[in-house]
């Protein structure tokens, strides 16, 4: 409908130029004559002072020997005709006949030209978008196509469950038979729910792919408009094109736009956004049945949703997608590698191993990154280096070489780092030490990061205290070394990890003896001041936050006395750092024993599978510090 009306358009503005054209073509000698009475062109006439005569209708155009050329109108009654022959001037006559189609044209010409601006501008005010001027209510929906790029289920891994929930979709728009048979019927509408990046919409792009049936895509927020109703005439308008191609399917993303809970907000809401939700709740289970129409959804935000959208019959089954364990970080990394040459040394299991918490998104950038490391300088394939390089910008943040420090001020970070590792490595419940450098990465100037052997799915309460532990060994390690007088704020960013993790251990997970077993996590809106939530009493703030400093100060504690412990290998390792700059777990473990890291021996290669030779890595410029925390491993999930 839209092109039709471009072509209009376009038709109509050709036509009056046409004719415009025409129109000033024909008097455009006209304009270069000068007007005279009829009795001044016979006089000239009867003197003999006229070369030529063209006569066009009334007119008289004629031209003297002189070369001027005149215009006269003659009188009806007058014989010009006769009087220029006797004279012996040459005389032509113009055809005084019109064309239909350019009588038609010229007489249309002002409607033509104020229909045409009108379309022109309504066009305009609707961006030249889907529907245009005539198609405000009309559904934005669009039709996938194989020139879109096709997925199929091959290209989506490390989520089997929920692939087989959505398989089971497409064989039943292959084969309703099989299902029918046994009296099953037709899912109306499937929810994916997840977090970011984890490939619920690589999931819908690959059921389009597999299910040969037509598959129509929106946003949620395509439905919202400022006009209240618009948004339920789109939802009527796609519900209407579906209906026609079933049976399809049709994609919603980010549905949360539309399908939040109703009454809630300001004012009671926002009647534009419910009026669209009530639309599309009558539409999916209403009194007309949308047979072959399935839906699915997708969003990151079901606790907003409404619960009348998610009630079997509009949404009969919700699919999870969630985080890739081990296994199906693996296979994600082997369908983003398919295209990327890979050296002999990459083993995606180590990789998968050594990113555990990545999204499917996180796995795409992270092979991207690997390429585009491998390119950089030169390589044919990507190697277990540039791997290892992009997984560390990936988690640590890029690092910032050009920073510019002085030896104390990098010597202070040597032994802040250098606390964090200690700690953590003699710790059993931490985390295995995977890395730690002082070259400044994101807002740190340094950074240990710590990756655990397996997927986390609990925290235990010995776990926590040595977590808090290792985060507050950053300010143990400078006080022992400096004194109390000379710590930096270096430590701030620790002391905002260790508080979010005690906090926690009180307020949700019941590891405080003296709280208890209360959840308090829902009173944390009042707790800090807002309007929101329930508040707590004031004893019970005081008692919550003197739980959270004691398991703070017991941390500290307990890093103190590691440090004060080892303070051979504290000494060293923080020399270590200072001399290379970075170090491997194993490397960490091998200064820490008086040894040279391995990696000191061979310039040119890594440990099997592991981190680049810290050797490969050029010493630093003397740096300035710039505010802010020292750096420590990812902060841990609540």
């Amino acid at each position: 409908m839209g092109n039709a009306r471009n072509v209009a358009f376009w038709v109509v503005l050709f036509l009056l130029i046409l004719a415009l054209f025409n129109l000033f073509s024909g008097d455009s000698s006209s304009l270069q004559s000068r007007d005279i009475s009829y009795s001044e062109f016979v006089a000239s006439v009867d003197a003999d002072q006229v070369a030529s005569v063209t006569l066009d209708g009334e007119k008289v155009r004629y031209t003297t020997k002189e070369g001027s050329s005149f215009v006269a109108v003659k009188p009806s009654d007058a014989e010009v005709t006769n009087l220029l022959i006797n004279k012996g001037i040459p005389v032509r006559a113009e055809s005084q006949e019109t064309s239909g189609l350019q009588a038609f044209l010229l007489s249309l010409l002002p409607f033509l030209l104020l229909i045409g601006v009108w379309i022109y501008f309504m066009n305009r005010m609707q961006g030249g978008g889907k529907g245009g001027a005539m198609g405000f209510g009309k559904s934005k929906a669009k039709m996938l196509t194989e020139k879109h790029g096709r997925v199929t289920f091959d290209d989506v891994a490390g989520i089997d469950e929920a692939k087989e929930e959505l398989e089971e979709i497409v064989e039943f728009l292959r084969n309703p038979q099989k299902f029918s048979r046994l009296g099953g019927k037709i899912p109306k509408g499937a929810l994916l729910v997840g977090p970011p990046g984890t490939g619920k919409t690589l999931l819908a792009r690959a059921i389009a792919g597999e299910a040969g049936v037509p598959f129509f895509t929106i946003s949620g927020s395509d439905f919202v408009e400022m006009f209240v109703g618009v948004g339920a005439s789109r939802v009527r308008d796609m519900f209407e094109q579906a209906k026609k191609n079933a049976p399809c399917i049709v994609f919603i993303d980010e549905i949360d736009a539309v399908g939040r809970h109703r009454g809630a907000g300001y004012g009671g809401g926002n009647d534009e956004r419910e009026q669209t939700l009530n639309q599309l709740l009558v539409e999916m289970d209403g009194f007309e049945s949308n047979e072959g129409v399935i839906i699915l959804a997708a969003t990151n935000r079901k606790d907003v949703l409404d619960p009348a959208l998610l009630r079997p019959g509009r949404f009969d089954r919700n699919v999870t997608v969630g985080n890739p364990d081990i296994k199906g970080r693996e296979k994600i990394l082997g369908v983003h590698a398919r295209k990327t040459p890979l050296g002999p040394d990459v083993d995606l299991r180590i990789i998968a191993r050594g990113t555990p918490g990545f999204s499917g998104a996180d796995l795409a950038n992270l092979v991207n990154e690997a390429a585009l490391t491998a390119a950089r300088v030169g390589r044919r394939f990507v190697t277990m280096e540039d791997f290892e390089f992009a997984k560390d910008k990936i988690m640590m943040g890029a690092e910032r070489r050009s920073m510019v420090m002085t030896q104390e001020q990098k010597e202070m970070t040597a032994y802040h780092e250098a606390g964090h590792a200690i700690v953590g490595i003699h710790l059993p419940k931490c985390d295995p030490v995977y890395k730690a450098t002082i070259i400044p990465r994101g807002g740190a100037l340094g950074m240990v990061m710590s990756l655990p052997e397996m997927d986390r799915l609990n925290m235990f309460k010995e776990e926590c205290h040595q977590r808090l532990a290792m985060a507050m060994a950053g300010k143990a390690a400078e006080i022992i070394k400096y004194g109390e007088d000379e710590v930096s704020n270096g430590p701030a960013g620790d002391i905002q990890q260790a508080s979010g993790l005690a906090r926690a251990m009180v307020m949700q997970w019941g590891m405080s003896d003296k709280v208890g077993n209360i959840d308090y996590q829902e009173a944390a809106a009042g707790y800090q001041g807002s309007t929101g939530g329930f508040s707590v009493s004031a004893a019970t703030k005081e008692m919550i936050e003197s739980e959270v400093k004691r398991l703070i100060d017991e941390g500290y504690e307990r890093a103190v006395g590691i440090i004060k412990d080892k303070g051979e290998e504290f000494e060293r390792l923080a020399q270590g750092l200072l001399e290379y700059e970075t170090l491997t777990g194993d490397e960490i473990k091998r200064v820490m024993n008086g040894e040279p890291p391995h990696a000191s021996d061979d310039d040119d290669g890594n440990d099997e599978g592991d981190a680049p030779s810290v050797t490969a890595i050029p010493k630093t410029k003397p740096r300035n510090k710039p505010s802010g925390d020292g750096g420590l491993e990812p902060e841990p999930t609540a």
